[in-house]
């Protein structure tokens, strides 16, 4: 059913049908009796499913990752699809619009979607309005509820040295409106930004926060979300600031700028342009990157892992390599809204 549906849709440019679906499920969730039904088809409630992280209580390990909800629209539609948890953003300090459109396309030869977004987003206050009237509901603060994570990153315009201030002003203004956050320097779709992926930025950018964050009363978690196109030597490095700035953990990874072993046409690729690849081409380099994470700590520095997920086996794979938790996006959009559902259904046996 859903395969014939996803067919029809993807006739339809990427961005659009991305929000035209979204809103046709808020709409049809506004219906109490159709959200108990969708709740009903799609979450799955199962005790060996939770999962504890950062002293945060997640009802199960599936999360979707940054760049789907980005400002916060729609949480509700996501908790009744059964995420354990959401990542809004990438958030900065002023609303940006990103790129020229189009800027995202699907690759479905690969299963696989580029995007070169840029960051665009409503901006960090319009955000955390709207998280604060999520949290203020009581059922938003009882057990077993959605985990809400927020990535944060720099507006386009803001130079690399003063990259430090955009990250302070998010982490400032969302304090009090999100579980946990996770630091965006690997997005290749902000020109310069993967460049304070390197030693000294990261430290300056991560050991500010951690100052102010261990200045709160209850400091929140702290995650850095990394690229997968690293060498070893820089991974190495990341280990090495992520122990010395006591970080909680990390996010591997994000999107790739690799091209390699596609199943589309190169003049395919080619007329799509730059951007990063993510989905199944995604999987094999992420995981090994988890893979080699948790084995370089022992399983100290906790990962959550990112990148090819599609199916419960998927997911179990990430798990057994290392992964604490699991994120998916791509996935999401090829598999459809029971992607959660299959996942945890298949764990939970």
């Amino acid at each position: 059913m859903y395969a014939l549906l996803r067919n029809m849709l993807f006739r339809f440019d990427a961005e659009g049908v991305h929000y035209f679906s979204m809103n046709a499920l808020r709409t049809a969730g506004r219906l109490a009796p159709v959200k108990h039904l969708i709740e009903k088809q799609f979450r799955v409630s199962n005790p060996t499913l939770k999962t504890e992280l950062f002293g945060l209580h997640f009802a199960n390990p599936v999360g979707l990752g940054a760049g789907f909800d980005k400002n916060a629209l729609y949480l509700k539609e996501l908790q009744m699809l059964g995420f354990g948890f959401v990542e809004v953003g990438t958030v900065t300090p002023k609303p940006q619009e990103g790129n020229e459109k189009p800027r995202l396309f699907r690759l479905p030869k690969d299963e696989a979607i580029i995007n070169r977004m840029g960051f665009n987003n409503d901006g960090v206050k319009q955000v955390s309005a709207r998280l604060r009237n999520w949290f203020s509901q009581p059922r938003n603060q009882a057990p077993g509820r959605l985990i809400i994570g927020g990535n944060i990153g720099k507006n386009k315009a803001t130079p690399n040295e003063e990259a430090w201030r955009d990250y302070e002003i998010c982490f400032n203004e969302l304090f009090d409106c999100v579980d946990y956050f996770v630091i965006n320097v690997s997005s290749p779709n902000t020109p310069g930004l993967r460049e304070l992926q390197e030693k000294g930025a990261l430290i300056k950018i991560l050991s500010h926060l951690q100052l102010l964050n261990q200045a709160k009363l209850k400091p929140k978690p702290l995650l850095l979300k990394i690229a997968p196109d690293l060498s070893r030597e820089q991974v190495d490095d990341i280990i090495e600031i992520a122990k010395t700035v006591k970080l909680s953990g990390l996010v591997a990874t994000n999107t790739t700028i690799s091209r390699d072993n596609l199943l589309s046409s190169e003049t395919l690729v080619q007329q799509i342009g730059a951007g990063g690849l993510s989905g199944r081409p995604l999987k094999e380099k992420s995981t090994g990157m988890l893979r080699y994470i948790h084995q370089q700590t022992a399983g100290s520095v906790p990962v959550i892992s990112s990148g090819g997920i599609f199916t419960g086996a998927d997911a179990k794979e990430k798990l057994n390599a290392g992964a604490s938790l699991v994120q998916v996006w791509t996935g999401f959009i090829y598999e459809g809204p029971v992607i959660v559902k299959n996942i945890c259904e298949y764990l939970a046996r």
